[in-house]
C-alpha cells in the first residue's frame, strides 16, 4: 500500500522530502515550528504545552497525523520538546517533523518508536539515521490534538498511511 500523507497539517516540504531539509525555518525552536505547522496555539517551553493545553485542546495517548508528540523536561531536555506526527505506520511507530532535535535543523519523517510497556507512547525513541539505530528513550507525556477540549472527536482517517499483514492501522478514540 503506497503511503498517504495526511492534510490535517501544512506539510511545508511535501511528500517526497529529505529528512533533513534546507528550508527558511531552519533557525526555529521547536515550539514555534510545531506551533506552525499543526496548528495548535500554545507558548512556552515545550514541556509546559501539555498542561497548557488542558481545557482547551483534547489529549490523549494515540499518535493522529497533526497531533504534537510532548517530551517531559529532562536533563537533557532542559526545555522538553515538541514534535509533529507526520504519519503513523503502526501502533508503535510514527514519522514526525520537528525543529531543533538536531540544533539548527528541521527535520522531516524522522521515525519514533514507542517501547512503553503498555503501548502509551510514554516512552519514545528517535531513530538516528547517523548511527542506524533508535536512540535514548525520552519520557513523554502523550499527543495534544488540534480538536477544541470540549467538541466531539475528530475524525479518524481511515488509513493513516501503514499497514501490516493487509491491515490498516487507525487510531483509537
Amino acid at each position: 500500500m503506497e503511503p498517504r500523507y495526511s492534510d490535517v497539517f501544512l506539510d511545508i516540504t511535501g511528500p517526497n522530502s529529505s529528512r533533513e531539509s534546507p528550508s527558511p525555518y531552519e533557525s526555529m525552536t521547536c515550539v514555534p515550528y510545531a506551533r506552525m505547522i499543526s496548528g495548535i496555539n500554545l507558548r512556552g517551553d515545550a514541556y509546559t504545552w501539555w498542561n497548557n493545553a488542558d481545557g482547551i485542546y483534547q489529549r490523549g495517548a494515540a499518535p493522529t497525523p497533526g497531533a504534537v508528540l510532548v517530551l517531559a523536561q529532562t536533563s537533557r531536555l532542559r526545555s522538553g520538546h515538541v514534535a509533529v506526527v507526520r504519519q503513523v505506520i503502526s501502533p508503535r511507530e510514527i514519522l514526525v517533523d520537528h525543529a531543533n532535535w538536531i540544533p539548527g535543523h528541521v527535520t522531516n519523517g524522522q521515525s519514533v518508536y514507542d517501547v512503553s510497556p503498555a503501548n502509551d507512547w510514554s516512552m519514545p525513541r528517535f531513530y538516528n539515521a547517523e548511527a542506524r539505530v533508535y536512540g535514548s528513550v525520552y519520557p513523554a507525556y502523550g499527543f495534544i490534538y488540534n480538536v477544541a477540549a470540549g467538541a466531539a472527536p475528530a475524525p479518524v482517517a481511515s488509513t493513516l498511511g501503514g499497514s501490516e499483514n493487509g491491515q490498516v492501522w487507525v487510531a483509537p478514540q
